[in-house]
């Protein structure tokens, strides 16, 4: 049987580029992404002769135009995909205030962090449906998490928030079509985002998106794990 064909957006550095990892180390043929392309061109040559095989397409996911150029990419030269890693994000906005905030900042968040991730599931769905098989992970964080939201990193929260709602709808649309789609907090991470006083390896958050992507046809959908358990809305 081929190996699956994944796809990671934000893969350059951090959890995406462990990630793609991850990935070729277990098989998979591997799509990496990122919106800055000479840094994505190195990222995959750091890669190169790991697992099944890689290959390199720009993406910014905040340009409609930018998605549709990767989808003709993909389908020409794989004719599917069987798994879309949403990981691309920006604005841990910890210097903003809800009440005060620069709502460039906050448009900026909701194009990368939700209409991104959005728009990917809407031009790479209809390719999983055809083999009637798909993973999808959106990379979410904690700081969706209504359960214990604060007031701080308001874009940031409030765009991973609706990227964990946008979760449960997608679910919900592609059930029976034997596509699971989760969302994954990996945790505080020692990552440029997350800082180096972080408690969690790299490796560690890329493990929790490599559980939801290998899931079994009977695995969970429409939840919100870290590190293969549920993480309270």
């Amino acid at each position: 049987m081929d190996p699956h064909i994944a796809l990671v957006t934000g893969a350059n550095r951090g959890i995406g580029f462990e990630t793609c990892r991850q990935l070729l180390q277990t098989g998979y043929r591997v799509i990496l992404t990122s919106r800055n392309a000479e840094k994505g061109r190195e990222a995959a040559r750091q890669l190169e002769g790991i697992g099944a095989g890689l290959a390199f397409h720009p993406l910014d996911v905040s340009n409609p135009e930018s998605i549709a150029a990767l989808r003709a990419f993909v389908e020409a030269e794989f004719g599917r995909l069987d798994v879309l890693v949403n990981n691309a994000a920006i604005h841990y906005d910890t210097w903003q205030k809800v009440t005060a905030p620069d709502f460039a900042t906050v448009d900026e968040a909701i194009a990368t962090n939700l209409l991104g991730p959005w728009r990917m599931c809407v031009a790479f769905i209809p390719l999983m449906q055809k083999n009637h098989w798909g993973r999808i992970v959106n990379v979410s964080s904690g700081s969706g998490a209504l359960h214990s939201m604060g007031s701080e990193t308001p874009a940031y929260g409030v765009t991973k928030a609706a990227l964990n709602a946008l979760t449960i709808k997608l679910a919900k649309a592609v059930a029976g079509d034997g596509i699971l789609v989760n969302a994954v907090c990996p945790g505080w991470v020692r990552t440029d985002m997350g800082g180096a006083a972080a408690p969690r390896s790299v490796e560690q958050g890329a493990a929790s998106v490599l559980w939801a992507v290998k899931l079994p046809d009977d695995g969970p959908t429409g939840g919100f794990f870290r590190d293969g358990k549920g993480v309270e809305w």
